[in-house]
């Protein structure tokens, strides 16, 4: 193991350490407190994504395993993207489904909407630009979630065991949003980590992310707009 390698590797659970810890403490503070603005929306924030997004491709240098362990080729990337589509059309319907269904049958004993309330656009103009922030945020996980965690890290383990871990810690992030929040979470992890090795490049799991959370905000505003999420759970 190269001392090049170590530095990605201290870097990398560095970095993942800080995000899951902002990104843990953010979805708690948002469920009792509603701010004034999109948190989607903020400049800095926005900003902020970028960076970390070239800093993510800076660690993936650095690891020295190679563009294609890392999923950074684009070959079959017009087939990648259509299975990505795919993927995300299915993930949204599915989760989507089963998240108004726990809401009827339990309140919110297993999920909590409150974070996903904060983050519905209000207007046209701000549901455009919701989509818009998507991409950086997207770019954000699945550089470090897939690229980095999952091809980065394949020289100390087996992909598989890869995919799950990093999907269980994923899932633990979004405790604050209850017992379904967490699942919920977690498979989309495994199910992108898979599209991951399946198709060996990154192109799927972006697209399939990005399409998976715009259908649901997409979704979700419109049930807002019909009956609101927080009345979801009353009879």
């Amino acid at each position: 193991m190269t001392t090049r390698y170590v530095l990605f590797l201290i870097a990398t659970l560095t970095v993942t350490g800080l995000i899951g810890y902002g990104t843990f403490a953010t979805a708690r503070l948002l469920r009792n407190w509603r701010p004034e603005y999109n948190p989607l929306l903020l400049p800095q924030e926005n900003a902020a994504r970028l960076l970390l997004s070239l800093l993510c491709i800076g660690l993936g240098l650095l690891s020295g395993v190679g563009s294609a362990v890392l999923g950074w080729h684009w070959q079959n990337w017009q087939l990648d993207a259509l299975i990505g589509i795919g993927v995300g059309l299915l993930l949204a319907l599915g989760f989507y489904t089963a998240t108004l269904l726990l809401l009827r049958l339990g309140g919110q004993r297993f999920y909590s909407p409150s974070i996903l309330e904060i983050l519905l656009p209000t207007s046209r103009r701000e549901f455009w630009l919701v989509l818009l922030a998507f991409i950086p945020a997207v770019a954000v996980e699945e550089l470090l979630f897939r690229s980095l965690l999952i091809g980065g890290f394949s020289p100390l383990a087996s992909p598989m065991v890869l995919v799950i871990t990093t999907a269980i810690g994923f899932g633990l992030l979004h405790s604050p949003q209850g017992v379904w929040g967490m699942v919920g979470a977690a498979l989309a992890g495994i199910i992108f980590g898979l599209l991951f090795l399946q198709t060996g490049s990154l192109v799927g799991p972006l697209v399939a992310h990005y399409i998976a959370n715009s259908v649901q905000i997409t979704l979700a505003t419109q049930t807002r707009q019909e009956a609101p999420f927080g009345g979801l759970g009353k009879s």
